[in-house]
């Protein structure tokens, strides 16, 4: 790989922008650009004319009826592929049917216990429509809502397909939620079935869902049938409530493999997927047909470099918005082989990653900053143990990913050879929408460097005013076939959400910056840009000069109310090791070694006001740390939903701990 390293001239006095700016540069490989779905920078060019672009990418999908117009726009409803007609399960399953594909590996699927299923695009076709006849055989009929709440096994993506192929849009929700979270969704969308499991794997320890599930329908009387697969076996007690209750292979037992594809237009409501972490009202944002279909499948060929050899394995839980987009949609709709893993990195050893990488011959692996930041914790060691010279590239999703996490991956999992895809976008964009395209750009660590072709997006100040370079307000300026079409019977909250901070733009609620190569660098929600006497400090770069420290292993920060400043800088911090026998002197030692560093890094105005060391930060089970409820711990404030937490109690603590220490 070649490796280009800039050096600025050494001047007396750096400003914050200078000390921010990555010097480091990384084009792609040789070998990799020669073999690369895009070569050349040509595909920019393309993109500017985005109407042509996006037809274009659409024209590869199998359409029944073809559109009349690519884009209607009336700001901020967007249609796509106007009068178009198809169907999102033909495209995933049907079509791949007709060529080799079709005894190809679909789906790879190992349990956390270590059981393993492989199913070809033949197989998987056999069961999404065998249980698309069991849908319709409960009623369940086009434009009708059911709701998913299932574990990592391949029953999920099989009902999802399901769903689509009959016109009933589907609702999935993550595992990891409560009882109640799971009510509320089944209201807000009035869902007629729920699809659940007697149970799941985490950690070793059996996740609940039936359970979960039997208390959420107590008070959703829209449901009229609960549809239960067997995860656990049949010698588990599952309770059971007659007449609504039905065993997943009693329902698909006597059903034909054969279900003809609804024709759906391509504004067809394919999903809706609610967005965790508020208080309030839960968000369902809705996804179409066939602009979804198009953004997902074209992402994921170009962002990805899919070829048909590969062994794809993105590890996010199929019940956020990533695994949508790339474990089912986007790798099924290219005739990929797509990896589910239902368990935890560190059961039963910190190691099950790399075994997986190892054990399947993964060549693209695309995971979270949070789980790499973890498994630079539990140190080299574990990946070393494992072959991982299938890996060709490797792409990071969730949040921004610093550059000491991003070199970690690059050389300690990537071994120096894979290019690194940093990816940028949101539940509400559907796909991504800021990336490099790894035959093509020069990467920098920690900078998801620009939009993908087709997109406009932009660095505005408070007026709307675009910046040339430094940080701002990340928006887009013009609509993308992915994009949400809404918030699910609440036009207004939509508009007012998502249009109105800045006329005639769609506003990300992310700051980003861009530097003096045009690269783009996301900066997190602007919860998380915190304004310290009158200047703009992103939370992300103080956690990353943090971990730039060899004593920590994990940092996060965020902004307590302060009379003067107006926002004080807390951090809590994981080390590496223990604090030396010296107890309080020791302890005091570090933090300020700690904040001397940030103000190295960074400058006298990103230090730390306070560093809180913590053993684990709380964090969701697809491993996003949950800075809103660090906020509540610092304000003093009751906690906030913990339901997406995978262990609730570690939030609990460090409240009680971080009492103690103010008291």
């Amino acid at each position: 790989m070649s490796t280009e390293i800039l050096m600025k001239p050494k001047t007396s006095k750096k400003t914050l922008e200078d000390l921010l700016t990555e010097k480091r540069k990384f084009a792609p490989p040789k070998k990799f650009r020669e073999q690369a779905n895009v070569k050349t920078e040509k595909i920019y060019q393309e993109g500017k004319n985005s109407l042509k672009f996006w037809e274009k990418q659409a024209q590869e999908l199998v359409w029944s009826k073809k559109w009349k117009k690519v884009l209607e726009w009336k700001l901020p409803f967007a249609k796509w592929f106007v009068d178009g007609k198809l169907n999102v399960s033909v495209n995933c399953i049907d079509r791949h049917l007709a060529t080799w594909r079709k005894t190809k590996a679909a789906i790879i699927w190992e349990g956390e216990p270590g059981e393993t299923r492989t199913l070809t695009y033949q197989q998987l076709s056999r069961e999404v429509n065998r249980f698309a006849n069991g849908l319709k055989s409960l009623g369940v009929a086009k434009g009708e809502r059911v709701v998913i709440y299932m574990p990592m096994a391949p029953e999920l993506p099989i009902a999802m397909l399901a769903c689509a192929r009959i016109g009933a849009a589907h609702s999935v929700v993550f595992g990891g939620f409560s009882a109640e979270a799971l009510r509320d969704r089944i209201n807000d969308c009035k869902a007629k079935v729920v699809i659940t499991a007697d149970g799941g794997y985490r950690r070793g320890n059996i996740v609940p869902l039936k359970q979960n599930t039997d208390e959420a329908v107590k008070e959703t009387p829209s449901v009229t049938h609960v549809v239960v697969y067997k995860r656990l076996g049949k010698t588990q007690n599952t309770p059971w409530t007659q007449g609504r209750d039905v065993d997943w292979d009693e329902l698909v037992a006597n059903q034909t493999a054969v279900c003809p594809a609804e024709e759906m237009d391509s504004e067809d409501l394919l999903y809706i997927l609610y967005t965790s972490g508020t208080t309030g009202k839960p968000k369902g944002i809705m996804h179409t047909t066939a602009g979804y279909l198009t953004g997902v499948k074209t992402t994921t060929k170009f962002i990805f470099d899919l070829k048909d050899e590969d062994v794809y394995w993105c590890t996010a839980d199929i019940g956020w918005v990533t695994g949508h987009s790339y474990i089912v949609y986007g790798p099924l709709a290219n005739g990929a082989t797509t990896v589910m893993y239902e368990g935890s990195p560190d059961w039963p050893d910190k190691d099950r990653f790399w075994a997986i990488v190892e054990k399947y011959g993964v060549t693209i692996l695309y995971t979270a900053p949070t789980a790499i930041r973890t498994f630079m914790k539990w140190g080299e060691d574990y990946p070393n143990r494992r072959d991982l010279s299938t890996l060709r590239l490797l792409g990071s999703v969730g949040e921004p990913i610093n550059p000491e996490a991003w070199m970690w991956y690059h050389q300690i999992i990537g071994k120096g050879r894979c290019p690194v895809v940093d990816t940028w976008w949101q539940t509400e964009t559907g796909s991504i929408l800021i990336s490099p395209l790894p035959g093509v750009t020069t990467l920098k660590p920690g900078s998801a460097t620009k939009p993908f072709p087709g997109v406009e997006a932009d660095v505005v100040d408070e007026q709307g005013k675009p910046v040339k370079i430094g940080a701002g307000y990340l928006i887009l300026k013009q609509p993308w076939p992915s994009m949400l079409r809404g918030i699910y019977g609440d036009p207004e909250r939509y508009k007012a959400q998502y249009w109105s901070r800045f006329p005639g733009a769609y506003f990300a609620g992310d700051g980003a910056k861009r530097d003096k190569d045009g690269y783009l660098w996301l900066l997190g929600r602007v919860d998380d840009v915190l304004k310290v006497s009158g200047h703009r400090l992103s939370t992300m770069e103080i956690e990353s000069a943090l971990v730039d420290n060899p004593k920590v292993a994990e940092a996060a920060v965020i902004g307590r109310h302060h009379d003067i400043k107006e926002n004080a800088i807390v951090a809590f911090v994981t080390l590496k090791e223990k604090i030396g026998s010296n107890g309080a002197a020791d302890r005091e030692e570090v933090i300020n070694e700690l904040k001397a560093h940030v103000v190295k890094k960074i400058g006298s105005l990103a230090r730390p006001d306070e560093i809180l060391f913590t053993a684990e930060l709380p964090k969701t089970r697809s491993g996003k740390i949950m800075r809103r409820l660090l906020r509540d711990v610092a304000e003093g404030r009751a906690l906030g939903d913990t339901t997406t937490l995978a262990d609730p109690n570690i939030v609990r603590t460090l409240k009680e701990k971080y009492e103690h220490l103010e008291g």
